[in-house]
């Protein structure tokens, strides 16, 4: 099953133009997508999801299932752009400031999995659940009929999939919470969203960027220096960054190291990565429109403890 998205009448492309980012073009300037309009302009395809349950998992008022309509999309967007432009550094396009959305071309491809609070709130207009919480998720047969990984804009990974040719790999990304509900509960239930996906279809390795907050690696040294000695794959599992962009991350020599102290420094969403057996690429890579460094988190199914297996197969229902 696949869906088709028609062209966009052109007049409104040519108006568009000058404030469209150079990534809305393809090689021979015609338009891929529309930042702030919610889908491509050119056709996509995306084979039907696997059937998973209505709701992934709940605890009190929280509710975790995929998005199922274009506005709900739409809310994840507006918290993505509430967190990464609001909170963080990002500096957004002209179109995604306009829209007050976190929007490119590989929403129209992607399951997002989304935590919607369903507390009555009060107000015009405020009905129906809130999304607080989102993940967007890329599988490997949906990306390689469109225009691939995002992560492959910032890391050489096509050797990575070429070395496991029988495994389906899983692309996670554009993760975030709401601040006043970044607690145990939302990411357990994300976790959990993850893992019943990965078991729906079939998946044997999570891949995508995870980000440090700033873009000057001497003031990053400690955490990628961490990552590089304590965390790095091994060849069979390693990437690099993708040609001209990669910077080192082994700035410090290991024995200066204090891990206690990198750990600390890390973001909540990569510790949780690396406490379920993730590794990080071998390189890092700058990116200044997000005002983050960049390292490729790999995940291989393989390698995750059965013992969060065994929690993250377990419904979450506590009150």
């Amino acid at each position: 099953m696949t869906q088709q998205i028609r062209l966009t009448p052109m007049s409104l492309v040519e108006r568009l133009r000058p404030i469209l980012p150079s990534s809305a073009f393809s090689s021979v300037g015609k338009v891929r997508w529309l930042p702030g309009f919610g889908l491509p302009a050119a056709g996509f395809r995306r084979p039907a999801a696997a059937s998973l349950p209505d709701t992934l998992g709940r605890i009190g008022d929280l509710e975790l299932r995929l998005a199922r309509t274009p506005r709900e999309i739409k809310q994840a967007q507006r918290l993505r752009y509430k967190v990464f432009y609001g909170e963080m550094s990002a500096v957004p396009s002209a179109a995604n400031a306009i829209a007050r959305r976190d929007i490119d071309e590989f929403d129209a491809i992607c399951d997002h999995l989304l935590v919607l609070d369903h507390k009555p709130r009060g107000g015009i207009g405020r009905a129906g659940p809130r999304v607080v919480g989102t993940y967007r998720l890329l599988r490997q047969e949906v990306a390689e009929i469109n225009w691939g990984f995002y992560s492959a804009g910032e890391f050489d990974i096509a050797p990575l999939m070429e070395r496991w040719p029988d495994l389906s790999f899983l692309e996670l990304g554009r993760s975030c919470v709401l601040k006043s509900y970044r607690d145990k509960r939302t990411v357990e239930l994300l976790w959990q969203g993850i893992w019943a996906y990965v078991r729906a279809h079939g998946i044997d390795v999570m891949i995508g960027c995870a980000s440090l907050d700033g873009t000057d690696p001497e003031r990053l040294a400690l955490p990628l220096s961490y990552l590089h000695h304590f965390h790095k794959a091994p060849d069979t599992w390693g990437t690099n960054a993708a040609p001209g962009r990669g910077i080192a991350m082994d700035l410090l020599p290991q024995s200066e190291v204090d891990p206690k102290m990198a750990l600390r420094s890390l973001p909540p969403l990569l510790k949780a990565y690396l406490r379920v057996g993730a590794m990080v690429g071998g390189q890092a890579v700058i990116d200044k429109p997000f005002g983050t460094t960049d390292v490729l988190v790999v995940l291989p199914v393989s390698k995750i403890s059965a013992r969060y297996i065994d929690y993250y197969t377990t419904p979450q229902r506590a009150a």
